[in-house]
């Protein structure tokens, strides 16, 4: 079949017009991400309890976090909760498998509708074990898996508030190749979208979750989406007395910040091995403060600019078992301070774990660290 020239002519001026009308969809979608980030701005994780746990039974789910402490989220001046989730018992319940854990979302529905009551914005965070991600590194029909999910998953929500629920795609997703982690996440949040159309959703760069995993990526086809990095650096202090982490971190114990080089002598010798010493010995060298900290999060800020999309940070926070209360108070102000400068909402992790702003027993009433809550600017009961 052959085209005359004005055959030619009039396709291309039917394809402005959609070309346009694209283009203008996308913008439109963007500025609803933007305006849904305001109500990002300081939020906790809700770690351990949907996620992270050996034990989903309703004796766990009903009482390791309950609604007395969702109001108290609430009333410390939280504005949204990242709620983990792990995706296995989450697979039990949605299908309808038969086991102790099918009524698995019917509970997750409980907790999301107390926190939306309580005028708190809920992220639903994908949070699963690290052989769970680290499957989809070669596994397609793992990825096809995890995506039929989602789609699922965001179906089921797709009927609540799209200005107070969010959905993100995947935490630290473990992939190291960053090509194939972009296919993945591309798939998924199309199958979120179909899903629900309306709803923002939370994306990511690999790996970690890193600064640098985030400046790695293109933003998605889709305007309304957020873009989430974590942070912890320096693991050396953030991460101090931790046993799953980096092998020697577990040797340091009250390692101040900013760090002094009167107390350095003495705090090396906590580390047995030379070459670890070495590293921790650039804890100092490094000169780690708050203007250090405010240089790395510019970066995140400049790539959000370049790109026109909103951010998130929605980890950071400090292994509190055998970290200084002041230290780790002056790490998460500086940290929350840089944030805010670059207009980046944030999400400490978390409400009740060892890196918590409060400690809480089973059955009683947490008590709240008041300097932490000083820390983030809240203003606190």
């Amino acid at each position: 079949m052959k085209f005359s020239s004005s055959c030619f002519a009039l396709l291309i001026v039917l394809a402005v017009p959609a070309a346009a009308q694209s283009l203008q969809d996308r913008a439109a979608d963007v500025q609803t991400a933007f305006a849904r980030a305001q109500h990002l701005k300081h939020g906790i994780n809700a770690s351990g309890w949907f996620a992270q746990s050996r034990d989903y039974s309703a004796a766990h789910t009903d009482g390791y976090t309950d609604a007395q402490d969702i109001a108290l989220i609430a009333k410390l001046g939280f504005d949204h909760v990242r709620l983990s989730i792990d995706p296995m018992p989450l697979t039990m319940s949605i299908y309808g498998f038969p086991g102790p854990n099918n009524d698995f979302l019917v509970r997750l529905d409980r907790a999301v509708d107390t926190m939306l009551a309580d005028g708190l914005a809920v992220i639903i965070d994908i949070h699963p074990s690290d052989d769970y991600k680290q499957r989809m590194r070669t596994d397609d029909q793992a990825v096809g898996r995890f995506t039929m999910l989602w789609s699922k998953l965001a179906a089921h929500y797709a009927d609540r508030d799209p200005k107070m629920v969010f959905f993100e795609i995947l935490n630290e997703p473990e992939i190291n190749d960053e090509y194939r982690w972009v296919g993945i996440q591309t798939r998924v949040a199309e199958a979120i979208r179909q899903a629900a159309p309306h709803h923002t959703i939370i994306a990511a760069g690999a790996v970690w979750s890193d600064i640098w995993n985030l400046l790695a990526i293109e933003p998605l086809a889709d305007g309304n989406v957020i873009y989430n990095f974590h942070f912890y650096e320096p693991h050396e202090f953030t991460h101090q007395g931790a046993t799953w982490s980096t092998a020697w971190f577990s040797y340091e114990h009250g390692i101040p910040y900013p760090p002094t080089e009167s107390s350095m002598p003495e705090l090396l010798k906590q580390v047995p091995d030379a070459a670890d010493r070495y590293y921790m010995e650039n804890y100092w060298l490094n000169g780690w403060n708050a203007h250090r900290i405010q240089l790395m999060i510019d970066e995140a800020a400049a790539w959000g600019r370049d790109n026109h999309v909103p951010l998130t940070c929605n980890e950071f926070g400090v292994f509190r078992d055998h970290s200084d209360p002041v230290s780790r108070a002056n790490w998460i102000h500086d940290v929350r301070t840089a944030l805010e400068a670059d207009g980046i909402g944030w999400a400490m992790w978390d409400y009740r774990g060892n890196f918590g702003v409060v400690t809480k027993q089973d059955g009683q009433p947490a008590q709240v660290d008041d300097a932490v809550v000083k820390a983030l600017g809240l203003q606190g009961r």
